[in-house]
């Protein structure tokens, strides 16, 4: 089994840190500044002002600015009207037109005032020119006094081309009475958002506390070793909860990573212990009681295998630890598993007929995949080298492989004692090993590697009873490069 040394770094202590006083990093601010909570309320009362903001002027414009907009479009409509009385016939028609007009206002609104050039009045229902209306502006609006009484007026001024002037308008007191009325509502309205608006940003920096304080709670709890705690889920099935749930998950992750951990070092210091200790004893034994230099050569020997097989142990370690961490996949390309099989079944018939064992294979004539052939063909190795290990003489070990269109699968079946079902879903572990692989060579990280291998490719590694024996089953996914990119592309790329 191969593997790769690690390279090591240089040894030494830790660069030291420097850490600067408060003063030196800066003026520190109050916590409350950098809360998150504060900064999503104070954003939702920021949204909230504004479109309250925009609401109420749209409601102004279309209705205060209606208002004025109307009273703009029947003055124009009004001025225009006279100008063609004039052009018509005259003077005098323009002045029968506006005594008619007067006459006929039945709202008693209208504002008409027809002057000379010299500004005294003609006709019209005003005494004077305003003197707040100069002769070059053309919209104003005013105060003006009818009949003893005060009022506002928009007003519209026309010059004729002979020098009279024309001065047409609408009393608009009670229009901006309405509008003002209208005005002060819209402003105490946004008064009362930005009220709602602070409350609400305030109960939202309260929800969103409580939120996040179950999280800071547990994940507090966990920094302090406590791994059993898990953040609360309040069971609404919103945001929150697929948060908390995702935390949990990760928790639950990493609490499975931390047992692995130490039982792959508990397994690590009782399988080695053995061979470490044997290997000392039989060099302290030698180095004591060596009668030549040849029990000395063979204790040595004997000593070194020992060794040899510890290093295997780590390098399996190592390779498992590349392969799960995805180092190998630059190494992937196109190629056949058909014939990586027929390879297979050649180098292990010869063990097979040494024991007795019948060993098939049953194959399509081409299995095009993408991935790491090196692994996928010790993947399948470890697997025939189990079955045939546990398989009695005159047993039979078949091999067989499809392709299901998506799926290649490979399984290996023997007539062995098999796995009980209450160990193959720890079989997979590092260093597992069951009752009847005790007394048969190995570490227990054949299985854990082809499972890493198996999820390399995005495939998984299935133990079942095969009645008698095991079949271990691989599964592995055709990807579009293995359909499409030829192995003989691939080799020459």
């Amino acid at each position: 089994m191969e593997g790769h040394a690690a390279e090591l770094g240089p040894t030494g202590p830790p660069p030291r840190t420097e850490v600067s006083p408060p003063s030196a990093r800066g003026p520190v601010h109050p916590r409350f500044l950098h809360s998150a909570a504060l900064r999503f309320a104070a954003i939702y009362a920021l949204v909230f002002g504004i479109s309250a903001l925009a609401l109420a002027l749209f409601l102004w414009w279309e209705t205060a600015g209606v208002l004025d907009r109307e009273t703009d479009q029947t003055i124009t409509a009004d001025v225009q009207s006279l100008i063609e009385r004039w052009n018509q016939g005259g003077v005098p028609a323009l002045i029968l037109t506006i005594d008619n007009r007067l006459a006929e206002n039945v709202d008693d609104n209208a504002i008409y005032l027809l002057v000379d050039p010299a500004l005294e009045r003609i006709a019209g229902n005003l005494a004077s020119w305003p003197d707040s209306i100069p002769l070059d502006r053309t919209w104003s609006e005013l105060p003006i006094e009818r009949a003893g009484i005060r009022s506002l007026a928009r007003v519209r001024r026309y010059t004729f081309p002979d020098g009279l002037h024309l001065l047409v308008g609408r009393d608009v007191q009670v229009r901006a009475e309405l509008r003002n009325l209208l005005t002060t509502a819209l402003l105490w309205a946004l008064l009362v958002v930005v009220i709602l608006g602070l409350a609400g940003a305030i109960i939202v920096r309260g929800l969103f506390r409580r939120a996040l304080a179950n999280v800071s709670t547990t994940a507090a709890a966990i920094s302090a070793g406590d791994l059993s705690q898990r953040v609360r889920i309040t069971g609404r099935g919103d945001e929150f909860d697929r948060l908390s749930e995702t935390i949990n998950e990760m928790l639950e992750r990493i609490s499975r990573l931390m047992d692995g951990v130490r039982q792959v070092s508990n397994a690590i210091a009782h399988d080695l212990r053995t061979p470490i200790t044997r290997a000392r004893t039989r060099l302290e034994d030698a180095a004591l009681h060596a009668k030549s230099e040849a029990d000395l050569q063979a204790a040595i020997e004997r000593a070194i295998a020992d060794l040899d097989g510890i290093v295997a142990v780590f390098q399996a370690l190592l390779r498992i630890a590349e392969i799960e961490a995805g180092a190998r996949r630059s190494a992937f390309a196109a190629f056949d598993v058909a014939p990586l099989l027929a390879d297979l079944v050649d180098l292990y018939s010869a063990v097979a007929e040494e024991r007795g064992i019948s060993f098939l294979l049953e194959s399509p004539e081409q299995l095009p995949f993408f991935g790491d052939r090196e692994l996928i063909q010790q993947a399948i190795a470890n697997l025939v080298d189990n079955a045939l290990k546990f398989s009695p003489p005159g047993g039979m070990v078949r091999l067989s492989a499809e392709n299901t269109g998506r799926t290649i699968v490979i399984s290996v079946a023997d007539r062995g004692p098999g796995i009980p079902a209450d160990d193959r879903s720890r079989a997979m572990e590092r260093f597992f090993r069951g009752e009847a692989a005790r007394n048969t060579p190995g570490a227990g990280l054949g299985l854990a590697l082809v499972q890493a291998i198996a999820q390399l490719h995005a495939g998984g590694l299935s133990l079942t009873d095969n009645i008698p024996g095991l079949k271990a089953v691989l599964r592995l996914p055709v990807t579009v490069e293995a359909v499409h990119r030829p192995p003989a592309a691939a080799a020459s790329a």
